[in-house]
């Protein structure tokens, strides 16, 4: 992202330049999973956000997710991560003035704990449910991991969903009646399944459709990784633990043969996701199934306005019930949230 000195940076103004009539603006949506930061220069906090939210959709709370933003400087190397969850607690205290919109923003949360600890981490957690002021929901794990280097990994190494001490430390989430998301790649679905049958009761949410890996090794060869994903889609989607997130996909692939120089509209966006967005919700029903818009890490590629447009326009086909929990009512259930209003 590019640098920001209290401007819009260029991505913004692009993807600015293209505005649309919001689909469907009355319709509750809690988006479940937007990051806030203040990375390499570039400021996405809460007035950048509370702009997006008033970008037309009905916006009525969102879930804040962990990204290693606000650290404690200094501290036990374990506990650092605390400052993240008193700076999400201010963020929530900024939205619920009312100075930032009517959206409940940042009303719960998931952090990062160090599951590798095992049973250890429940101190941890329990200062992590204190420091939020009751908005921790539950932790992520990062375990995206495959051992081709042209593969940007976020695991520290293979298998880590697997081993003892982090199915230990996941127990302990599990007592304490929190979430787990999980993020890592096709390759590894089947994890999530083993997962869910050792911790039946736990619930786990599935990131970005299960992550599948287009480029690198698989550049090209698109058929057949959707084909491997799904299967995989389909056996974790047995598990009814496992709730799944919709969202953070490519828009343009290298394929793409289309004018680059216009931003993508809400249609474009659609017809690129829908094949792996509808197969998630044919999978795990509408009840089990969220959509994500994933920003700021999104806002690269296409405008909240968009992103939101974009699933109203998947969802095109779908009940008035089915919408509800697409769109809220999963997100509400999984996230331990106050009922939509």
């Amino acid at each position: 992202m590019a640098a920001n000195t209290g401007q819009a940076s260029p991505d913004d103004v692009w993807l600015a330049t293209l505005q649309e009539e919001v689909l469907e603006p009355e319709l509750p949506i809690i988006d479940p999973h937007h990051h806030l930061w203040v990375r390499n220069g570039y400021t996405y906090l809460m007035p950048e956000l509370a702009s997006d939210l008033a970008s037309g959709h009905n916006i009525v709370a969102t879930v804040y997710a962990e990204c290693h933003s606000m650290y404690r400087s200094g501290g036990a190397e374990e506990s650092r991560s605390l400052g993240e969850t008193e700076f999400v607690r201010g963020q929530a205290a900024m939205s619920a003035s009312g100075g930032f919109g009517v959206t409940r923003a940042c009303d719960v949360m998931f952090g990062n704990v160090d599951l590798t600890l095992g049973a250890a981490v429940e101190s941890l957690l329990e200062q992590h449910l204190e420091a939020s002021g009751g908005g921790f929901r539950g932790v992520r794990l990062s375990s995206g991991w495959h051992e081709d280097p042209q593969i940007g990994n976020v695991g520290e190494r293979a298998g880590l969903l697997m081993e003892s001490a982090v199915n230990e430390a996941i127990g302990v989430v599990d007592r304490m009646g929190l979430s787990l998301d999980c993020w890592l790649y096709h390759t590894q679905l089947d994890e999530v399944a083993q997962l869910a049958d050792a911790h039946p009761e736990l619930t786990i949410v599935l990131n970005h459709v299960g992550s599948p890996i287009l480029g690198g090794p698989y550049r090209g060869k698109g058929d057949e990784v959707f084909a491997d994903w799904k299967a995989a889609i389909l056996r974790v989607s047995e598990r009814h633990n496992v709730f799944v997130k919709l969202g953070a996909m490519p828009i343009r692939m290298p394929s793409y043969d289309g004018d680059r120089t216009l931003p993508p509209g809400s249609r474009e966006v659609a017809a690129a996701w829908r094949p792996w967005m509808e197969t998630c919700i044919e999978a795990f029903g509408p009840e089990r199934s969220m959509y994500e818009s994933n920003f700021p890490v999104q806002k690269r590629w296409c405008s909240y306005q968009v992103c939101w447009n974009a699933f109203k326009r998947i969802s095109t086909g779908a009940s008035a019930s089915e919408k509800a929990e697409l769109f809220a009512g999963a997100a509400a259930r999984a996230y331990r949230m106050e009922r939509v209003r």
